[in-house]
């Protein structure tokens, strides 16, 4: 589990972050980042982790959210509320079991955002997906320290259960999004219009562009893009284009 990284995002009460070191520790966890923190450290910090002071010893405090998740492959946000950010929303058993599939891999982090309004919509879009802890909607207010270590828990299970090989095949679901994928002739004219953009830019220097094309057209196969993402993309394209015609002195 030393891949897996536990980020608190911008703490208020340092008591939390006691806390939620000491929920980590009984569930294995070791590795605790702060990212811009109102009080740490503090004293009343290392009271509530009850023991598991190392880990607020060796948790390096970051002063933004990019520094924390530097090399990470696989990123997961909480979020007590369905937000405007098209994510796929992970069940906590769901997201323990890719948290641990991905940190076979490398370092995966698991994001919790302020006690009073949680991570914000520009943290939330560095994430790969999104888990909701499904509390009683009568009674919702969950304590950031709790939310740890029902997370950490699920991770536990999820670790134990790997270790065992009956880790099943993770299956995110698709972003809450209403437009249809791209057809297969759209994104033949996307690749043919990347092509163009990449010779006006001299992107190859000379070499074959076959290998790089080769792969450009796996990985936007993989990403499942629709019809809206290839506008996008294109409308990039085009842009890139006109700047390349700039530089050389052309028309816009």
């Amino acid at each position: 589990m030393e891949n897996i990284r536990i980020v608190l995002v911008g703490t208020q009460h340092p008591g939390n972050i006691g806390s939620a070191a000491r929920a980590m520790k009984t569930m294995g966890l070791a590795s605790l980042r702060l990212v811009a923190p109102e009080r740490f450290p503090d004293p009343e910090a290392n009271m509530l982790a009850a023991g598991a002071d190392d880990l607020l010893a060796s948790a390096p405090v970051h002063d933004d959210l990019v520094q924390a998740l530097a090399g990470c492959r696989f990123v997961v946000g909480t979020s007590a509320r369905r937000r405007t950010i098209p994510l796929p929303e992970l069940s906590p058993r769901e997201a323990a079991r890719q948290l641990v599939q991905a940190a076979a891999e490398g370092p995966v982090a698991l994001l919790f955002g302020r006690e009073r309004t949680g991570l914000e919509n520009a943290e939330l879009q560095r994430c790969h997906a999104s888990v909701c802890i499904p509390t009683d909607p009568g009674f919702a207010s969950l304590n950031l320290a709790a939310a740890v270590q029902v997370l950490s828990y699920e991770l536990r299970l999820a670790t134990l259960e790997a270790a065992g090989g009956q880790l099943p095949v993770a299956r995110p679901m698709p972003p809450p999004d209403t437009e249809p994928p791209a057809t297969a002739d759209e994104l033949e004219r996307l690749f043919g219009h990347l092509e163009e953009a990449l010779d006006d830019i001299d992107f190859h220097k000379g070499r074959p562009p076959e290998m790089v094309m080769g792969r450009l057209r796996r990985l936007y196969l993989r990403a499942g893009l629709d019809t809206r993402e290839v506008k996008i993309l294109r409308g990039i394209l085009s842009e890139a284009q006109r700047m390349a015609r700039l530089a050389r002195g052309g028309q816009a």
